[in-house]
């Protein structure tokens, strides 16, 4: 007897890319407020950005519009900004200080 084919829906719906957007979006606030590790506070910041560009993505094409594509655009300009700065900034504390830790760096006296 053949094994008759699961029937997947023709569209994801608009729900599940919410979701995923908050689910990404807490991951990445939690380890904004929990991690010590500058380069993994680096990495969820841009995990929060991402999860907002899901967002823009997902009701840009369920509205058929195009803003929120050139707004997902925008924030990939600047995320891209922000990690060139970012990574100088990170390279130039672990020279001068010998740790990524926030707690560490977190004062300004050398």
């Amino acid at each position: 007897m053949p094994e008759l084919p699961i029937a997947l829906p023709a569209h994801v719906p608009l729900s599940w890319y919410l979701i995923l957007s908050v689910i990404l979006f807490v991951v990445g606030a939690a380890g904004f407020l929990l991690r010590r590790n500058i380069i993994t506070v680096f990495m969820c910041i841009e995990l929060m950005l991402n999860a907002v560009n899901l967002t823009f993505i997902a009701f840009s094409h369920q509205l058929k519009q195009v803003d929120g594509h050139i707004f997902s655009f925008f924030v990939m300009v600047v995320a891209a900004a922000e990690a060139a700065v970012g990574l100088a900034i990170i390279l130039t504390v672990f020279k001068n200080r010998s740790t990524l830790e926030v707690d560490e760096v977190s004062s300004m006296k050398l």
